[in-house]
This record gives C-alpha cells, sequence and structure tokens, in this order.
C-alpha cells in the first residue's frame, strides 16, 4: 500500500518547531519527534497538503518555504509512503494547541539528540548542507531499525 504525505521543519531563530507525537495510541511516530505535516487529501497538491496540514496543525499560515526533497519511506511493514519534504522560514498567525502532541521550537544543533528516526538525521544532514532539491529512499526492518538507504538513487552509508 502506498500513502503520500507532506513534512514540514518551519524555521526561526535557528530553531525549528518539531511536534512530539503523544496522544495517538497507535501511532506509527509515537514518541518520535517530527516536523508538521501529514497525508494528502483528495486531488490535493503537495503545497496544498503543505499549507492546509501547517494551519490544522500549528494554527500559522506560510508565507515563505521551499520544497527540499522527496523521501520514500518503506517500514518494512507492506506500507510505502512518499513524503514531500519541506522547510519554512515564514510565517503568521497564532499558535494554536495540536491534538497530535507537543509543539516545541527546539535548537537546531539539538535535533539530533531527540528521539527521532533514524533515516531523518541523513535529511536533517542534507538540509544542513543546503542540499538541492533531493530524493532520499529509506528502507526499515518493519520497527525502528533503517537496514538501508539511498540518496538520488545511490546506495549511502546509513546504519
Amino acid at each position: 500500500m502506498a500513502k503520500m504525505s507532506t513534512l514540514c521543519y518551519i524555521e526561526h531563530c535557528n530553531q525549528y518547531l518539531m511536534l512530539h507525537r503523544t496522544v495517538k495510541e497507535n501511532d506509527v511516530n509515537r514518541d518520535k519527534w517530527i516536523g508538521v505535516g501529514g497525508h494528502f487529501e483528495e486531488d490535493e497538491s503537495p503545497e496544498e497538503c503543505l499549507l492546509r496540514e501547517v494551519k490544522e496543525e500549528t494554527g500559522y499560515t506560510l508565507t515563505s518555504y521551499q520544497y527540499r526533497g522527496i523521501v520514500t519511506f518503506i517500514s518494512g511493514n507492506g506500507v510505502t509512503e512518499y513524503m514531500s519534504l519541506f522547510t519554512a522560514d515564514g510565517f503568521e498567525g497564532e499558535p494554536i494547541p495540536c491534538n497530535e502532541g507537543e509543539l516545541e521550537w527546539v535548537d537546531i544543533e539539538k535535533v539530533q539528540e531527540l528521539n527521532i528516526w533514524e533515516g531523518d538525521k541523513i535529511f536533517f544532514r542534507l538540509l544542513e548542507e543546503k542540499r538541492g532539491f533531493f530524493s532520499l529512499k529509506l528502507v526499515y526492518d518493519g520497527h525502528d531499525r533503517l537496514i538501508s538507504a539511498a540518496l538520488d538513487g545511490k546506495e549511502i552509508e546509513c546504519c
């Protein structure tokens, strides 16, 4: 089964807005720290999904954002997810509580210390390097263990 989603890291004052997923019981992201975003609704473009999901989860309207890459997650449980990865550095509006967990501004240099997916560490490095648009494939073992990764179609060291 294939799913499509967006994920956005909103940056402000050298911090990312992170979502600590603590609410849903059967959440594949439970207790993980991730960006904001979600699954596409029918007929949405990546940008439309991004703007809707950020507004729903944070209360913010993005005013400046960049499409950074496509991340293909192979779960190992029969689910493949194609995630459009964005960063944003402009927003307006008032924050709202998120029904999926707690939103917190985290210093960018401390993000790697959080409970994040192993593959996220790879795309955080790519974002830090200011790499142009990329395609990243991450293959998991059906649990939390990353077993292989490929960047722009070439295997890379990951695990």
